[in-house]
Order: C-alpha cells, then sequence, then structure tokens
C-alpha cells in the first residue's frame, strides 16, 4: 500500500496549503484504494470510498480505466459493496465521459442480461463521447438485429442526449465585481508565473487576481447565495491576450457551478463581462464551459452639443458613464427578451450572447457536448438510414449574391464541412471547417492533456495534417517542476500522434525551438486552418487561430473547429521604407495610423487583419501576423506574390527536412507529408493551377487602412504607458510612440531580444550592430544587461554555418548548454550579453524575469502588468517594445538613444526591408 501511503502523505501536505486531496489519475493508486474497499475491516474504507466516488478523473486515465472496470463488476454481482448499488454504479458511470465507461456501458448494453442492458442503454442514450470504436460496435450490432442497439440508435437520431436536458432558466440573477479597469489579460486570471500548476486546477485557482479579490467574490456569495458573480473589465475587454483555459477555469471555479458531483473542480457556467466586451479567444473558452459573456457598453465615447467627440489634453477621447456596474450591483440577465436589467430598468440588448448556438452551448453545459452530439445524431441518421431531424439551430448562412470573397472567406469555404453544399458563405456564417495543423505548447499542452483524456480521445484525427508539441515556454529554467512535468506531457502527445519537441526515446536532441515558428514552417498551404494553444497562433500562411487548450484537443481528437467566419480588415501599403528603419517600426506604425484613421477605435479587435505583404516572406512577415494578437484581432493572412510564396514555403521545406534528419518524423511520416504537400502546393503556382490565396477584386471589408510608409520617420515604441493618470488605458498596447518622445534620456535597464518577434534575420542585425559600435568606437561596453534567446535551433546551426554566431559568442558573458541547462531563474543579470536557449524566455514571466520595477526594452509582444517585469515598491516595472536595433543600441548606452544616435548606430547594416507591392493582389 506504498502508493495509498504516499497519497495519504500528500493529502496532510496540501492541507497546509489550504488543498483538498489531489484528484486521482492513477490506476495503480486506485487499485490500492479498490482492495481498501473491498476489505470490510479496513480502517481506510470510508476514506476510500471517497477517493473512489468523489476523487477519480474521469475519461480515458488510467484510474478511469480501473474505477469503470470495478463498477461493470459490481453491476454483474461479480463484486458486493453496500455503498454503492447497482444503480449508484450506473449513475457513476454517466459522470465519467467516455473512454471506457463507453466500452463498459456497451458491454452491458448489448449483454444477455435484458434488465442490466435497458440500464445501460438509458445511461448510453445520455452519452456523446462516442469514437469510433464505439460506434462500430454500435453499428454491427445493430446490423445484427440487436433491439437494444436500435434503441440507442434511435434515441441518438433524435438527439435526446440534448433535448431532454432542462431548458436555460428565464432569468439569471448577477451580482457584479470589478476585476479590474482597463483590458483585463488572462494573465491577470492564471498568471503565466505559476503555469507550473495548471493542471493541478485547485492550487491553480489560489493564484487568479489577488487573495484579496478572491476574498471580496467570497463575501459576494455569503451575502448573494441566490445569485451567480459576474467578473467584469470595467472600461476595457476581458480577456485579453493569452489563449488560457486555465483563465476561463479560474473564473468557473471561483463564480461557477460543479459540473458533477463526482468530478472534482471542474466547474462550468461562468459569467464575465466587459466594458467592451470579450476578447474573441477568451469567450470561446467561454463557450467551452457553457458561460456567458456580455459586452456591456457601459462607457460610450462622450459627445459635445455638435456631435462632434469631446477630447482630454492628449487628444483621448473622453468616456462617460451609460449606467454602473460597480461591485455589488445586482443585474438580472433575461435570456428570453435577451437583455441586461437593473431591476425594472432595461440597461442594453445583449442578444449576441444568446444566439441559437449559444443557447445551445448553456444548455449543454459546453460548447464540446454540442459538436460531438451532431456527430453522433448524424451517425445514427447514416446507420438508420433517415434523413436528420432538426433538432439543433441551423448554422447561420449569409450568402450575399454579387459579393466577392475575402481571404479568410475563400479559405473558409474551401474548408468547411456540413453546411449547404454549393452555397458561397460570407462573413457572419457559423461553420464547420477542417483543421490542417494543430500545434500545443508546454504549459498549456499539460491541460490539453486532461482535455483529450476527459473526452476520451486516443488518438489524433487522420484528416489533421500535422501537429506539433512544443517545449518553448519552459525552455530558459529546467527546474524540478519542468523535470517533472514536460517529459510526461512529450510521452503523452507522442503516443497521441504529434510530432514532439522532446523525444520520450532520447533519439533527437530536446529542441525548445518557439512554437509559432514551427507551425510557420510546417504550414505548407496558404489556405490551411492552423489552431494553437496560444495567442500568437499567428502564422504568415493560411488562416491560424489562437485557441484554448480545449479547442486544441478538440482540432487534435476531431479535426475540427466551429466558428463564425469573421469579418476583414484590408490593410495595405504605400509609400517608401526609409533605410534606418525596420519592419518593426511599420508594424506598430500600421496600430498607430489605424487608431488614428478611425478616431481611436481600433476596427482590429474580432477581425481578420488581410494584409497586403506581397513582397515579404514568410519568415519576416509573421513579425506582422504575431503583433495581430496585440492588435486584439482574431486573426492575420497575409496576401502575398506567387514568387514570394514559392520562396517561403522552399524555406519551410528545408526546415521541415533538417527535422526529419534529426529523427523528428514519426511512424505515419506526417513531416515528409508536408515536404510531399509543399512541393504540390509550388508546382500549382508556378503552373498558374492555383496562384498564391488572393481574396476578390468585390471583396467587401468591415473597413480598410492604407499605411503610409513616407511619414514612418523615426523608430516606433509600443509603450505601456503605467503612469497614465486613466488606469483603463495603461498597458493596451495602443500607445505607440516615437523614439524622439523619450528625448535620449530613458533610462533603461535590460533589454531582451527574443521570443517569436524575431527571425533569423534580426541576430544577424544584432550581430552586425555590435561590430558597427566597436568600429565606431573602439569596444563594445554594455551599460545594460542584454538577454537574447533565438527562437529556434535551426537559426543557431544557420548563424553559426554563416558565421554570425561566432560574433555573437564574442560579446557574450553567458552562453546557453543543453548539457547543463539551468536549474533555476536567474535573479541578478549582469551588463553583458547573454546568449540564451531558444525559446519565449522573458516574454513568458513564467521562468526568467526581469528584477522588479525594471524597465526593459524589448522585442517582445507583452505589455502585460507582472508579465516581464514586476512592480517594485517604488517603482511601476515597464516593458517597452520596440525593434531589434532599438534595444542593442539601449543596453549600450543604458538609456534610450536620440535619433541621431540610432542613425549612426544602424548606418551601413541590413536592416529588415519592406517595400509594397506594385501587383495588383486579388483573384
Amino acid at each position: 500500500m506504498h502508493l495509498y501511503n504516499d497519497y495519504i502523505k500528500e493529502i496532510e501536505e496540501r492541507k497546509g496549503q489550504g488543498l483538498h486531496p489531489k484528484p486521482i489519475d492513477s490506476a495503480d493508486l486506485l487499485s490500492e484504494i479498490i482492495l481498501q474497499i473491498k476489505d470490510v475491516n479496513s480502517p481506510n474504507r470510508k476514506d476510500c470510498l471517497n477517493f473512489f466516488i468523489y476523487n477519480t478523473l474521469p475519461g480515458t486515465t488510467s484510474a478511469a480505466g480501473k474505477k469503470a472496470y470495478f463498477l461493470k463488476d459490481i453491476i454483474l454481482g461479480k463484486e458486493i459493496v453496500n455503498e454503492i448499488t447497482p444503480d449508484f454504479a450506473f449513475e457513476l458511470l454517466s459522470h465519467m465521459k467516455g473512454g471506457t465507461s463507453i466500452e463498459v456501458l456497451l458491454d452491458l448494453a448489448l449483454g444477455n442480461d435484458v434488465a442490466i442492458a435497458k440500464q445501460a442503454a438509458d445511461v448510453l442514450k445520455t452519452q456523446v463521447y462516442l469514437y469510433d470504436a464505439d460506434t462500430a460496435r454500435l453499428k454491427e450490432a445493430y446490423t445484427n438485429g440487436n433491439a437494444t442497439a436500435a434503441a440507442i440508435l434511435e434515441s441518438y437520431a433524435k438527439a435526446e442526449f440534448f433535448t431532454k436536458l432542462p431548458e436555460i432558466a428565464e432569468e439569471i440573477k448577477v451580482v457584479t465585481f470589478i476585476a479590474g479597469e482597463g483590458d483585463i489579460s488572462t494573465d491577470l486570471l492564471s498568471p503565466g508565473n505559476q503555469a507550473h500548476s495548471r493542471s493541478d486546477r485547485e492550487l491553480h485557482g489560489k493564484c487568479m487576481i489577488t487573495p484579496q479579490a478572491q476574498q471580496e467574490i467570497q463575501a459576494l456569495q455569503a451575502q448573494h447565495p441566490d445569485k451567480s458573480v459576474m467578473l467584469i473589465a470595467e472600461k476595457g475587454t476581458m480577456g485579453v491576450g493569452s489563449s488560457r483555459m486555465s483563465g476561463v477555469n479560474n473564473v468557473a471555479l471561483w463564480t461557477g457551478k460543479q459540473a458533477s458531483p463526482y468530478i472534482p473542480f471542474v466547474n462550468i457556467a461562468p459569467i464575465v463581462g466587459g466594458t467592451n466586451g470579450i476578447s474573441p479567444i477568451f469567450l470561446t473558452t467561454v463557450d467551452v464551459t457553457g458561460g456567458i459573456g456580455i459586452d456591456l457598453k457601459n462607457w460610450v465615447k462622450k459627445t459635445d452639443a455638435n456631435g462632434e467627440l469631446v477630447r482630454d489634453e492628449n487628444g483621448e477621447t473622453v468616456l462617460e458613464q451609460v449606467y454602473s456596474v460597480a461591485t455589488g450591483t445586482v443585474l438580472t440577465i433575461n435570456t428570453k427578451t435577451k437583455k441586461l436589467y437593473n431591476g425594472d430598468q432595461e440597461l442594453i440588448d445583449i442578444s449576441r450572447s444568446f444566439t441559437p448556438q449559444k443557447i445551445e452551448f448553456i444548455k449543454a453545459g459546453g460548447s464540446y457536448a454540442i459538436v460531438f452530439g451532431k456527430k453522433i445524431q448524424t451517425f445514427a441518421c447514416k446507420v438508420l438510414g433517415i434523413d436528420i431531424p432538426t433538432v439543433f439551430a441551423p448554422s447561420k448562412e449569409v450568402s450575399n449574391p454579387g459579393q466577392g470573397l475575402t481571404a479568410v472567406e475563400k479559405i473558409f469555404n474551401k474548408n468547411a464541412v456540413g453546411n449547404t453544399p454549393g452555397k458561397v458563405l460570407h462573413a457572419g456564417s457559423d461553420v464547420r471547417v477542417e483543421v490542417n495543423i494543430v500545434g500545443s505548447q508546454d504549459t498549456t499542452g499539460l491541460m490539453t492533456a486532461q482535455e483529450l483524456e476527459s473526452m476520451a480521445a486516443k488518438v489524433i484525427s487522420p484528416i489533421v495534417d500535422g501537429a506539433y508539441q512544443s517545449g518553448c515556454h519552459t525552455a530558459s529554467v529546467w527546474d524540478k517542476k519542468a523535470q517533472a512535468n514536460i517529459p510526461k506531457l512529450m510521452q503523452f502527445m507522442n503516443d497521441f500522434g504529434l510530432i514532439t519537441a522532446r523525444d520520450p526515446k532520447g533519439v533527437y536532441h530536446a529542441m525548445t525551438d518557439v512554437i509559432h515558428k514551427v507551425l510557420n514552417d510546417i504550414t505548407v498551404d496558404d489556405w490551411a486552418i492552423i489552431i494553437g494553444g496560444d495567442s500568437h497562433t499567428r502564422m504568415s500562411k493560411g488562416v491560424a487561430f489562437g485557441a484554448d487548450s480545449g479547442t486544441v484537443a478538440l482540432a487534435l481528437a476531431t479535426g475540427e473547429a466551429s466558428m463564425p467566419i469573421p469579418e476583414s480588415v484590408k490593410v495595405t501599403f504605400k509609400g517608401t521604407m526609409k533605410s534606418y528603419m525596420d519592419f518593426r517600426d511599420v508594424v506598430h506604425a500600421t496600430q498607430a495610423q489605424m487608431l488614428h484613421k478611425f478616431g481611436g477605435e481600433n476596427v482590429f479587435q474580432g477581425r481578420i487583419i488581410e494584409v497586403h505583404i506581397g513582397t515579404l516572406t514568410a519568415d519576416q512577415a509573421f513579425t506582422f501576423t504575431d503583433w495581430s494578437a496585440e492588435m486584439k484581432a482574431k486573426a492575420s493572412i497575409c496576401i502575398s506574390e506567387d514568387d514570394t510564396l514559392i520562396e517561403s514555403l522552399e524555406i519551410a521545406k528545408g526546415r521541415i527536412q533538417i527535422m526529419i534528419d534529426k529523427g523528428m518524423d514519426n511512424a505515419t511520416k506526417v513531416l515528409q507529408g508536408l515536404i510531399n504537400k509543399a512541393n504540390k502546393r509550388i508546382e500549382e503556382i508556378k503552373t498558374g493551377d492555383k496562384p498564391a490565396l488572393r481574396p476578390d477584386a468585390n471583396a467587401k471589408y468591415y473597413a480598410e487602412v492604407e499605411i503610409d510608409l513616407d511619414i514612418i520617420n523615426e523608430p516606433m515604441i509600443a509603450d505601456p504607458d503605467v503612469n497614465n493618470k486613466d488606469v483603463s488605458k495603461r498597458y493596451t498596447h495602443d500607445t505607440i510612440r516615437p523614439l524622439s518622445f523619450y528625448g535620449g534620456t530613458k533610462k533603461v535597464d535590460l533589454g531582451f531580444i527574443g521570443s517569436c518577434m524575431v527571425h533569423k534575420g534580426d541576430m544577424k542585425i544584432l550581430a552586425q550592430m555590435l561590430k558597427n559600435i566597436e568600429k565606431q568606437e573602439g569596444k563594445v561596453e554594455f551599460k545594460a544587461p542584454l538577454v537574447v534567446a533565438p527562437p529556434t535551433y535551426n537559426i543557431v546551426d544557420e548563424l553559426k554555418a554563416e558565421g554570425d554566431w561566432e560574433v555573437l559568442q564574442k560579446y557574450s558573458g553567458f552562453e546557453f548548454d543543453d548539457n547543463a541547462p539551468k536549474g533555476a531563474a536567474r535573479t541578478e543579470y549582469e551588463n553583458m550579453l547573454y546568449l540564451e536557449r531558444p525559446g519565449c524566455n522573458l516574454c513568458m514571466g513564467n521562468q526568467e524575469k526581469a528584477s522588479k520595477g525594471d524597465t526593459v526594452m524589448a522585442t517582445s509582444t507583452r505589455l502585460f502588468q507582472g508579465r516581464v517585469v514586476e512592480d517594485s515598491a517604488e517603482k511601476k516595472g515597464e516593458s517597452l517594445l520596440s525593434s531589434t536595433p532599438v534595444v542593442v543600441l539601449s543596453t549600450v548606452l543604458g538609456r534610450t538613444p536620440s535619433i541621431e544616435e540610432y542613425k549612426k548606430a544602424v548606418e551601413g547594416i541590413n536592416l529588415t526591408k519592406f517595400a509594397p507591392s506594385h501587383k495588383l493582389l486579388v483573384g
């Protein structure tokens, strides 16, 4: 009983942290627990019964398998447990969500005992997580004349698993809690520096917002026991930034309701709101949990008597309150009128929160049940040879005759499944689409593995072209937490069918390449749809969507995703880029010019940015698409010239071949298949059979923005504006300032070049700048630390072959060693260059950090408070985002450079150049 004794010891340790026993996923541990349940004289029997009934994880965990078989023996009378009757055993099986529980229920339903078969069938009729092996058994039994199988299929055809669920309440009472002013990132709800605990839901829940906020939520619940607490982003958007299911899980843990009495710490139905609504990526996770997300619009832009916008002394639009949602306000959500009320006063129409599809998600307790339910209904009707009855709300199909298609509309029409045959769909249509490429990253991957287990999936869908599990988010520090979690994750994903950064067999060298860079390389079709477990899944080929861990799991298991076709904003360019500017400055200027043109309204939010990049290869164009996450766009699509796309595909082929040469391909030759697809796509472009993706000339856009390169005359910096008197305007990514704003005097404490925002060219720029500075000044002396994390090992190898790595080594005081990776995060930095392991490093905030209160100049993407740098008691931490040359020079000087100093330092250096295409990029 050593496993049980170890478990009891762990329980005592968790008590000291205010935690309950950790849920059980091990069959070996559960076996010891079952032995003590069988022993009526065991002093631990009562505890073991509770562990078995209430604390065992469902799905495809090994413990779930052991539990299901024991329940089967109880039902068949092979085991007698007074506390678990056969009826109760069936109830427990009904809550186990697939996997072995379905196998057991099918065994019983298709068995010879008529009474047991009927009970098993009644339970099966409520289940939706069935896979090919399960449905094949039902089909075979039906074909052989089994009446129970026929009854189950007839129930599935009618979708009784859904229709017999209770309807959602007409009125939902809520009490408000302001979680923060301004945009609320998922970092506040699930901090990156606590990523290691995400798979331990109760422990991770302790990190949401602050302990004080948690106490205030509990106080509201005690005061309003009949109401749900609604978390609100006042004057901002809820859930911006990272695509973390853990963020919604934490909100649900504190404010939702338990999904099942027999599944610990899995809560559903959270209610969230934001003045500017809910981030699209976060809203997806809300749907996953059957929750409600509301666009409150409780603050609006103030206008004067002439209808003109009122602005403050800084030219910013002034907001005025339409109605109050201050903490403790009691509101009523009416799901029939689809309106929000304060008492009898109607506040706002919330129809968008209660579309027919969203009502189904709420009723079913989450979107997954609907996705799998529809598949089961379709299967049953096909076997029975009948038409599919109309049960679920029909997918919204928007088709505008005579209107052309945007790029994203073309991709969705090509990949759509289950829509009206031959019907052309436009933005606003609800579409199920096949997914080509899937990415799982390492800090959310543990949760993705849990989701796959809970939805009883065992192998990747055969329609997925390729999938990759990264190790980049835990790359910088190989501590005990990483050593415990990452190999386990890699083994699970490798067995599931993904290409994994770390080889469980140890044949190839462990990679920590940034996931977005790998996905950008293995995407070999500009018509592809990519789903990835990170908000920066923004490929420059195809269209990519950052997603929560659950949506990634769904894409891996089914090869599909469901979403409305988003609207698009067209971005084109004119003018000429200054020779001393870097493309990163164009990226920042795009956001600044867009906001200026639309009076501060972010037209990118929730939409596709269709950027007519034309002449920039996928490696370099990724700098734009990556930043589109911070622009709050849903995704971005690059429209390329044919020759540019071919060049990008050739680069991708070369990098995929390197992965193959390292031994990373699997038994099904996924990587070789991607090279074959790339060759086919290149041939299609060369022959003209299928040119590079283009929108139609008569496509309709929500807005069009033309970026003027002529007026970008100095480096642009995204500033967190930490001292803005309006709290809601801090950390927004919308404050874009020219270098001259800082007057060459702002102190810089640390520089960071790395994360997904840099490419090989940035590493070469760094080497060139160091040589340039030494030539001009006689030496390179750093007055602030410079941390450099190349995106991938391929880039490091290429830099070594081309001589640039040798230059970086010359100026560095530290170089990573994979044979002796760091076991603890660095807490102090010297004024020198650090060559860190490829990966995310400082950008993640879960391992390495700058010193509290530092001003950091970085190529990163994240401005979030506390992400790269935390506040000190004396000073707010700042993470200013800029181009590689600005970062380098800032660390050499220890301050922001003047424009004159900058121009001198980049003289003769080959920066990332961009010239607008002169070709008409329409189809």
